[in-house]
């Protein structure tokens, strides 16, 4: 008896001593930072490597673990897309977000991805500020982080455009901020505050904008030194208003008075949303309170200066260069800020970019536009020739058509074979390399990955049942069009740079295949919370430091 009762004494005893420790607290980074490089290319990472400072790129390709063979796994390869598929690790078959604009497939409605009539503009009068993620069907990964944390976590969105500041963001951000031209002032919607916080107001009324093309835009270096670059002045760059050529120097001074939005065509609007974002660490104390925040960023300039120029203008190869040094200063702040050891930060892309239509006939290499009026337009007369019935083609977005399906009905055409007539016509015209019905993409010739991309990317209600593939070097423009553009297949548009630093990575390089839908379940893995609700994506293991 004595001895059972001496073992009671010291169990009771033992589970005294381990009740009063304390709870061993779930270990996390201070900070998450996403910075999403518009249109930046995989092979910008190297492309300019020896001309990069040692604390931007090279800090993050030196110090961090790179995933250098990242790519996009749906169709097409657009903006918002992308901003919604690395924070959701989703697909927008799931997520609905389907383009940066899509035809509601029931009502006919055109929308765009983040507008929101029932909300209103905060920071300036207008209609910029009526946005918010409802349209976007799924969580995030930010939206997980603060259903973990009870809502204690803060959340942010910064960048010149709003569907890249509030898809990132996620439904339940502290706040996002985008750049209004009309203004030329950060603003936000009535989603998420009543009135801008003190910080945003004083942020803009130092008139940052101004400050930052006073001296217009010439070459970080000499000219002579972008030997990665093409001649400065060629036909296919595109060209600010006023300017009778596209070369250096540009007026931005003068320009910028007349259109204040031809800042997010420079070097200079990168350097606008880097300032932003560190006021914004600074307004909210992002990285210094009890639980871990999460700041997305995206650098928008390069998408806009990559669109007017293309991939292989000086202009592209300056705004990397300056883009550079930003990403260098934030680092540094970052450090002192938040600690080195305290922030997670990676960096990737929302879509790379083709080049030039020009550049590459010039080189006698197979690329030319598709015309896409001129193209809906021989569709619809095809179709009326083999059906009586004209303009049964009611809309041409996203490489995918739809039709009239009143028209179709009243006329009691067989809708399976209006499609399979369509597929047919456009399978013969140039610069389509496939054509399919989605409905009946089984028993379609499309090799893999392509067939499932394509499925990825299909939202019923969002998406026409045609879709075209380009052939490669082919896109969407006009004969004689400038710059370039994206939403395509090819390595070039869907393959990413993914690098992450900072808190729990170490130094390391993997070359496997990753999806883009692969970053949130790998950050979710890594901060110990659910993984958003339309998760397909997979954890990206070699990152993982157990």
């Amino acid at each position: 008896m004595v001895k059972k009762f001496f073992i009671l004494i010291v169990f009771v005893f033992i589970g005294n001593f381990l009740l009063a420790q304390p709870a061993k607290k779930i270990d996390r980074p201070k900070l998450v930072v996403g910075i999403v490089v518009d249109q930046m290319r995989w092979d910008y990472l190297y492309r300019y490597y020896d001309r990069y400072g040692d604390g931007g790129f090279k800090r993050l390709l030196n110090d961090g673990f790179s995933c250098e063979n990242t790519l996009i796994n749906y169709l097409p390869s657009y903006t918002a897309v992308g901003h919604s598929v690395i924070f959701t690790g989703s697909i927008p078959a799931i997520d609905g977000i389907v383009g940066n604009d899509w035809i509601d497939q029931i009502t006919d409605k055109s929308w765009y991805c983040t507008e929101d009539s029932s909300v209103q503009t905060v920071g300036a009068t207008g209609k910029a500020g009526q946005m918010s993620p409802r349209n976007l069907l799924v969580s995030t990964i930010t939206d997980e982080l603060r259903l973990a944390t009870n809502f204690q976590s803060r959340v942010v969105g910064v960048s010149l455009k709003d569907r890249a500041s509030i898809l990132p963001a996620g439904h339940t951000a502290n706040g996002a901020f985008w750049f209004d031209d009309a203004s030329a002032r950060f603003i936000t919607s009535t989603y998420y505050m009543q009135n801008l916080p003190d910080w945003v107001k004083n942020f803009n009324s130092a008139n940052h904008p101004q400050q930052l093309v006073a001296d217009g835009w010439n070459t970080l270096y000499p000219i002579n030194t972008y030997t990665q670059s093409t001649a400065d002045n060629v036909t296919w760059e595109g060209k600010f208003k006023g300017e009778k050529e596209p070369v250096f120097p540009h007026d931005m001074k003068n320009i910028y008075q007349d259109d204040h939005g031809s800042i997010r065509s420079t070097p200079f609007g990168n350097t606008l949303t880097i300032d932003f974002a560190k006021a914004a660490v600074n307004g909210y104390n992002l990285g210094n309170e009890k639980t871990t925040d999460f700041l997305t960023i995206n650098c928008a300039s390069t998408d806009y200066v990559g669109h007017q120029y293309g991939p292989n203008s000086i202009e592209v190869e300056d705004t990397y260069l300056r883009l550079d040094k930003d990403l260098a200063s934030f680092f540094q702040f970052l450090d002192q800020k938040v600690g080195k050891q305290n922030y997670l930060v990676f960096l990737t892309a929302d879509h790379g970019a083709a080049h030039a239509i020009g550049f590459m006939q010039d080189h006698h290499v197979p690329a030319d536009y598709l015309v896409s009026k001129k193209m809906t337009a021989d569709l619809d007369e095809y179709l009326n020739q083999q059906f009586g019935v004209s303009n049964l083609i009611s809309s041409y977005i996203n490489y995918h058509f739809s039709f009239d399906l009143k028209k179709i009905a009243d006329n009691k055409l067989d809708y399976d074979l209006v499609k399979k007539t369509a597929v047919s016509f456009l399978q013969k015209q140039p610069g389509i390399q496939f054509a399919v019905d989605i409905d009946h993409i089984g028993d379609a010739p499309i090799p893999e990955p392509l067939k499932t991309d394509i499925i990825n990317g299909y939202n019923s209600k969002r998406c026409g049942p045609i879709m075209i593939l380009s052939d490669p070097g082919w896109f969407g423009g006009h004969e004689g069009g400038t710059g370039t553009t994206h939403g395509n297949w090819n390595p070039y548009d869907t393959h990413i740079p993914l690098v992450f630093m900072g808190w729990g990575i170490k130094h390391g390089v993997s070359n496997l295949t990753i999806k883009m839908s692969d970053i949130s379940p790998t950050l979710a893995a890594m901060l110990h919370i659910q993984m958003p609700n339309g998760n397909v994506g997979k954890v990206i293991g070699e990152i993982i430091n157990d």
